[in-house]
């Protein structure tokens, strides 16, 4: 009896979900467009509006990562328990609202208050859009989830960053509150029109449950919640030649070392976003030094993006790279050698050289940090709030230290770079410790 209502369940919620699930990858789009527009640029506002300089700038970069680490952790925990769509609507709103106040506000304490209150409503979306694209899937099909949420929200700020120094010299500094502010309300409505249109489907489907059903009609629809629950069964056995090669080609890793990469990832993301945060709060002060305009750094310093949107294609259709510490060690290698050169370079191609490695790097972390918490846990919400909590350590970090450096060495110009990059290697040794500690466990090298 239990089999049959599980069988009806498939097939009933799992066609109308999946056919709708792709509005989500379309909420996570805009959604990464407006928060990078906003808070990529913010420096560039508090620069010209306020005069900050790189203290300054690390510093609000520090508020806004505690905020993120705090906000994200309990974030997740109100989605999974009141409801994905519900931490949706009200993080939205809260960005929408507060953008559309500091769009009218001219003091910086109000502008940081704003920033506060924008990435306090953030918290509630990101966790929850995670969980959302995750949810319910086999383990197939929630490789290609991940990797399809990676590559559209990395696109999207990609574009977002390339496009936003254009767009304040074009349209003034208030750009960075209209545009996300306006997205933000589109994302309600198409929240609002995705509830009702899960409502009618949901009640077509259990109309059509509820009809007589004919002899062999049970066989189809075992069929049918069979595909539901394994979409890939059908070309397992004979894929095609260009897949074939991609496909992984170890056994599944036991749960110590699920658990292990787990910790490596959430340790190693972090201290990614420690260079990220640090490397966006100083571009104004580096564009400055290049002689390069809003426009211009928009272009050129948002190279790294689109190297990370590559790598997030490459590893959504090469998993060779799961579970493989070798992979870990290299990217992050990479990345603290990336961050490095690019707040040194002593002229633009040096600056687009570092950020492709910088941009790899920062994908292969972020992509290991998430799909491992996805792979190894049932409560998804939860779980993307500790990633996204995470990050948010990372996010004030790097720029507390910073900050602490330029504090304590304004004679050196260079003090928060190699503060952060001391940081960094600190984070090197860290994951080394975890990796020796697991290698009882088989871990991979």
């Amino acid at each position: 009896m239990g089999s049959l209502a599980n069988t009806q369940y498939a097939i009933c919620s799992a066609p109308p979900r999946r056919r709708l699930k792709p509005v989500y990858f379309i909420l996570e789009g805009l959604n990464s467009f407006a928060t990078v527009q906003y808070l990529y640029y913010f420096y560039f506002f508090t620069e010209k509006a306020f005069g900050f300089g790189t203290k300054a700038n690390l510093a609000a970069a520090a508020f806004n990562g505690v905020l993120t680490a705090i906000g994200s952790f309990f974030g997740g925990r109100f989605a999974q328990r009141y409801g994905y769509h519900k931490a949706l609507k009200l993080g939205f709103f809260v960005m929408m609202t507060s953008l559309a106040i500091g769009s009218q506000l001219s003091s910086p304490m109000a502008h940081l208050c704003v920033m506060g209150t924008m990435v306090l409503g953030m918290c509630l979306t990101w966790p929850t859009l995670e969980a959302l694209v995750s949810e319910g899937e086999p383990k197939g099909r929630l490789e290609k989830m991940v990797g399809m949420y990676n590559v559209v929200w990395a696109g999207t700020a990609a574009l977002a960053y390339f496009m936003g120094g254009a767009l304040l010299q074009r349209f003034g500094l208030r750009t960075i509150f209209y545009v996300p502010a306006a997205l933000q309300f589109v994302q309600l409505c198409l929240l609002f029109w995705l509830e009702r249109a899960q409502r009618r489907a949901d009640k077509a489907n259990e109309e059509r449950l509820a009809e007589p059903q004919q002899p062999g009609d049970f066989d189809r629809s075992s069929n049918l919640a069979a595909q539901a629950a394994n979409p890939d069964s059908h070309s397992a056995e004979n894929p095609p030649a260009w897949r074939a090669f991609f496909r992984r080609r170890e056994e599944h890793p036991t749960g110590a070392e699920q658990k292990t990469f787990v910790r490596m990832a959430w340790l190693a993301n972090p201290f990614a976003y420690i260079a990220i945060n640090s490397l966006v709060a100083i571009i104004p002060t580096l564009a400055g030094k290049l002689g390069l305009s809003a426009a211009i750094a928009g272009f050129t310093c948002s190279m790294w993006c689109f190297a990370r949107v590559g790598s997030f294609l490459l590893l959504w259709f090469w998993p060779g790279w799961h579970y493989r510490f070798r992979w870990l060690l290299l990217a992050y290698l990479s990345l603290t050698v990336g961050f490095i050169s690019i707040l040194l370079s002593p002229n633009l191609f040096c600056l687009l050289s570092a950020q492709v490695l910088f941009g790899a790097a920062t994908g292969l972390l972020y992509y290991s940090s998430l799909f491992y918490s996805m792979d190894c846990s049932e409560t998804k919400g939860e779980h993307g709030g500790i990633h996204e909590a995470a990050i948010g350590m990372g996010n004030f970090t790097g720029p507390a230290v910073g900050t602490v450096a330029l504090h304590f060495f304004p004679h050196l110009p260079h003090s928060a770079t190699f503060a952060v990059t001391a940081c960094l290697l600190a984070g090197f040794a860290g994951l080394l410790t975890i990796w020796g500690k697991g290698r009882h466990r088989c871990v991979r090298l």
